[in-house]
């Protein structure tokens, strides 16, 4: 029977955009039959959901998606949307944050998209401690939304704590909280890359992708990621390219734009030296292609920056 959202109430105001994208703000609902958000005209932020018990629906445009337990759905700005608990359901118990989306995400979330800027990561079955360290980053991104900057911050929000809203006030509360979100992002994402076996991805690929991952910055050459993955480096290239669509250049280039995107986004290097750190040995040919890439220069990117300034 297909997993549809019709005939749910409407919980928000027609005109509600929900929170702006400047805002950091997480909560934990366990919600009953009958609970349900829509928005004609989508949200303003990104909406992240992360399900702990139940079943929810959530619709996003055209597209929709059933989320259970271990399910992170999220959904992008600007598209109109609906969520509540699934029909049939007697609860639906999850986390969720509204907050600007760093440009880095997208690319663990780019292979999970269903349209309509709805993604769906479902990891395959993992052990307790997988589970458990991503509701200890939620807890923590609560934890951390709360602090005022004043005192020593908590450490994590109580066990008990089973319905809650915190707005992250300031730049250090914010950027912590963020900072526990992505690591949501990667945990879930990375696990569900990591065993989709079945994609038909030659493993050296995988393997070649993961070095790339670990650090973009490295003076990896055709030839270098040819020799780990014991091909020789024209086999190498074309097997590379057939499978993903795009060189291993090509794909090293987009990953040091994104790790160079991260250090503008969340440190204070100068623009020379994260172009260094991000494995471009001239500054021009970096402004050039991150330019192409992000359609502003580093500098200005750096400045526009939701996660940058007070």
């Amino acid at each position: 029977m297909p997993v549809t959202a019709d005939g749910l109430p409407e919980t928000a105001a027609s005109h509600d955009p929900g929170p702006p994208p400047g805002l950091v703000v997480v909560g934990r609902y366990d919600e009953r039959p009958g609970y349900a958000v829509q928005r004609p005209r989508g949200a303003e932020s990104w909406l992240f959901t992360w399900t702990l018990n139940g079943r929810g629906t959530l619709r996003q445009g055209r597209s929709e998606t059933g989320a259970g337990a271990g399910d992170l759905v999220v959904l992008a700005p600007g598209t109109p949307h609906r969520y509540g608990v699934q029909q049939g359901a007697d609860h639906w118990e999850f986390w969720w944050a509204h907050c600007g989306a760093r440009p880095s995400w997208t690319a663990w979330l780019g292979p999970h998209g269903r349209g309509d800027g709805l993604y769906v990561v479902t990891p395959e079955p993992a052990g307790a401690g997988s589970h458990a360290r991503i509701e200890a980053a939620f807890r923590r991104m609560l934890a951390d939304a709360r602090w005022t900057g004043t005192g020593t911050p908590p450490d994590t929000a109580p066990p008990d704590d089973r319905v809650a809203v915190a707005v992250a006030h300031g730049t250090t509360a914010r950027e912590l909280a963020l900072c526990a979100l992505e690591e949501v992002v990667l945990l879930t994402a990375g696990a569900a890359r990591g065993t989709r076996s079945g994609t038909g991805v030659d493993p050296r690929v995988q393997r070649a992708q993961e070095l790339i991952a670990a650090d973009p910055g490295a003076p990896h050459t055709v030839r270098s990621l040819a020799a780990e993955v014991s091909l020789s480096p024209s086999r190498f290239a074309h097997l590379f390219t057939g499978q993903l669509g795009r060189s291993p250049m090509r794909a090293l280039r987009e990953a040091r734009l994104q790790h160079a995107a991260r250090l503008l986004e969340s440190t204070d290097l100068s623009v020379e030296r994260v172009a260094a750190a991000s494995g471009f040995a001239s500054p021009f040919h970096f402004n050039r292609v991150f330019r192409d890439r992000y359609g502003t220069p580093p500098g200005a990117y750096r400045a526009g920056s939701p996660m940058v300034g007070a």
